[in-house]
């Protein structure tokens, strides 16, 4: 049957500026929330709405309508331009070379504006290049979910139709389908004044469930980011609302068990999920509940408690890291030795269990009659199909082949561009990467980085593919590992080389990982691959230039590491490397840090193989944990409470998720955007409380 025709621009000058702005206010929203937590969102679903309602708005002038495939390609560039705070290191890795490098380790390492520029520049593009043969694999011949990427598709679906409904059933069908599996009938409209709304039913499935009004949306979009935006500015002059102390004076100055009523942190939690955010909330309470007044009294920590030197803030990181790397190391050694089993494993044991049932050996065993049964017709046949399965499991490349259903020709990328575009970006990538640091780091080191980020890349996109969790984190802390055995101790480099081997690698696992939700959603809507990809180039260059710019001001601006940004990702690079490279760790971390790794290596394997299982979500995740270990309270509390208002909406009042999406859509970019007030105010140095 063939894919409905989709209609529209997949490329255009004005999808591309609208793009642009959208990205802009999500990756300067994310260099803020960055530097506080080191968290992230590519922001797929709020920059599609966002990007529908500047559209809806300038309808009045549009010499042609705005289409789903055209909404794919705003989402895309503004997508390529948010994850570029993170994919560059702006909000771990290069705070923690200016800022907590020591002098024996060739630091602290001081960049200019041109250096930073330069260093994002190189790192931006080999990611989004190697995430086009990567698709074909993930998408076209394996259909892998990757939900976030089908929950947008499924949203702009929404939009840009009448309310019509979809059951639960073609949903499904359709996130396994091939290309433009969800986009509009031919006699449907590109735009319309309804809207519909993306909702949950029994079994999870996104469902259109009615009309809802647009300017009823945008009002609600206005309102959240106003009441955020405003709530941010307060806290300039009132800092005390970052950290009430509603667990008592005593809690909050000796053990940081605040909470700061973030709206932005509350829509985070509601974007996360509750699953997620109660996972955090329990790495909270062991690490800033247990381990760390536990570490005080025993003396292991003796500084104060806010230190992250000497104090239990600083010790319970290693108990985090090594969750991290148990989580990463068994997650991508499933995805990667997965595939290998299922394809010739399973199918070889299949094969010799017929084949044996067929033997004469079999035959002594069986309690039946000692007559030999004469070969029937039927049982020919049936030999006969056994042999055609075995021939199909033999050459299971062939049958994936079989009924691929991709975008035309003409709307794909050319193999060339793909060959030379990757070529061109490690070496832009090795030459920048050269020009920023030199003889510090050696040319061998930084190609082995490029190679070893591809080959990562590759389990990371399985991994985002099945679970919609990307492990960035888990993969530079692996490259950081691989790293310390093929650089020498006693290089005095040694640190750094780690930590640029591990930003390269995350950069790219990270952006053929996101992106790739971006095409994932792109295929279901019948969008050109060519103009996504084209889109998402334009969208890492602009992010890339934006996030330098951006990280200079506020280090030029803020105290960093301070209050208010606290970098803890940078002191988890830093750790890592420090301690690969052969630092010790403080006292009792490694048996505290070796029992905690055992304990969710069993956590993270139940967890994997138990994907689709009811009691799934009452197994702690590791990174989620970890996450709530190395963040204060206050900024995991915000999310929980975000997280337990998404379920009652969702799961207790079962309401629509797009009035939620909305209102977390406009906490999160109205404090990231309005920070930029709070920006200029302290380089002003209007007083404050």
């Amino acid at each position: 049957m063939a894919s409905p025709s989709p209609q529209g621009r997949s490329f255009t000058v004005r999808g591309v500026a609208a793009g642009l702005a959208v990205g802009t206010i999500i990756c300067a929203a994310n260099m803020y929330f960055g530097l506080q937590t080191g968290w992230v969102s590519i922001m797929s679903m709020p920059s599609s709405l966002m990007g529908f309602a500047v559209f809806k708005l300038l309808k009045p002038h549009l010499r042609f309508p705005f289409s789903p495939v055209e909404n794919v390609l705003v989402q895309s560039v503004a997508g390529g331009m948010a994850i570029m705070p993170l994919g560059c290191g702006f909000v771990g890795v290069i705070p923690a070379m200016n800022y907590l490098l020591e002098p024996n380790e060739q630091g602290p390492l001081s960049l200019s504006t041109w250096q930073l520029i330069i260093w994002s520049l190189g790192l931006c593009y080999f990611g989004v290049v190697f995430a086009v043969p990567l698709r074909h694999q993930v998408i076209i011949r394996e259909r892998l979910r990757f939900p976030s990427g089908f929950s947008t598709a499924v949203l702009i679906r929404v939009l840009h139709s009448r309310g019509q409904k979809s059951s639960p059933q073609e949903l499904d069908a359709a996130t396994k389908g091939g290309f433009a599996s969800l986009a509009a009938k031919d006699d449907e409209p590109a735009l319309v004044e309804d809207v519909g709304a993306s909702a949950e039913d029994e079994e999870g499935e996104p469902e259109v469930s009615k009309d809802l009004d647009w300017a009823y949306n945008m009002r609600l979009l206005l309102l959240s980011f106003l009441v955020s935006g405003i709530f941010t500015i307060c806290n300039y002059f009132l800092p005390i609302l970052r950290d009430l102390p509603v667990f008592g004076t005593v809690a909050a100055s000796t053990w940081l068990w605040t909470l700061n009523p973030s709206l932005a942190y509350v829509g985070q939690g509601i974007i996360m999920g509750t699953e997620t955010t109660l996972h955090m909330t329990l790495g909270a309470i062991i690490g800033w509940g247990v381990l760390s007044p536990l570490a005080k009294m025993k003396g292991w920590a003796p500084g104060p408690v806010d230190d992250w030197e000497n104090g239990s803030k600083g010790w319970i990181v290693w108990v985090s890291l090594a969750i991290m790397l148990v989580d990463a190391v068994v997650s991508l050694a499933y995805i990667a030795l997965r595939p290998v089993f299922t394809t010739h494993a399973l199918p070889a044991l299949g094969v010799l269990q017929r084949r044996f049932r067929q033997s004469r050996i079999a035959s002594l065993f069986r309690t039946s009659h000692q007559y030999s049964q004469i070969p029937s017709e039927a049982r020919e046949e049936e030999e006969q199909e056994e042999d055609d399965d075995d021939d199909d499991e033999a050459s299971p490349a062939q049958a994936e082949d079989r009924g691929l259903d991709d975008a035309p020709t003409d709307q794909q990328i050319h193999s060339k561009v793909v060959f030379w575009g990757l070529l061109a970006s490690i070496l832009i990538c090795v030459l920048s990467t050269q020009i920023v640091f030199g003889h510090l780091v050696p040319l061998y080191a930084i190609v082995i980085a490029v190679l070893m980020a591809l080959v990562l890349s590759i389990m990371g996109v399985r991994a985002l593919g099945e679970t919609d969790l990307n492990p960035v984190s888990g993969i530079s802390k692996l490259a950081q590992l691989f790293f310390a055995l093929i650089i020498p101790q006693s290089n005095k480099s040694s640190v750094l080389i780690n930590l640029v081997a591990g930003a390269i690698s995350e950069a790219g696992a990270l952006q053929a990982g996101d992106l790739m939700q971006d095409l994932k959603t792109g295929h279901l809507l019948g969008a050109a691959p060519k103009a996504q990809f084209w889109g998402q180039l334009i969208g890492a260059t602009f992010g890339a230039v934006f996030s330098a710019f951006a990280y200079r001001i506020y280090t030029s601006v803020y105290e960093i590491p301070g209050k208010l940004f606290q970098v803890p990702t940078a002191y988890v690079w830093i750790f890592t490397a420090r301690l690969v490279t052969g630092q010790g760790l403080p006292y009792m971390a490694k048996e505290w840090a070796t029992g905690a790794g055992v304990l969710f290596a069993v956590t993270t394997l139940a967890r994997t193989l138990s994907v689709g299982r009811p009691w799934r979500s009452w197994i702690p995740g590791g990174i989620a944990v970890a996450v709530g270990m190395y963040n204060v309270p206050s900024f995991t509390l915000a999310r929980a409470i975000g997280g337990i208002v998404s379920w009652y909406w969702l799961s207790v009042r079962k309401q629509s998720t797009t009035p939620l999406i909305i209102i977390a859509s406009g906490f999160i970019l109205g404090e990231g955007f309005l920070s930029i007030v709070n920006l200029w105010l302290q380089a002003m140095k209007v007083p404050h409380y």
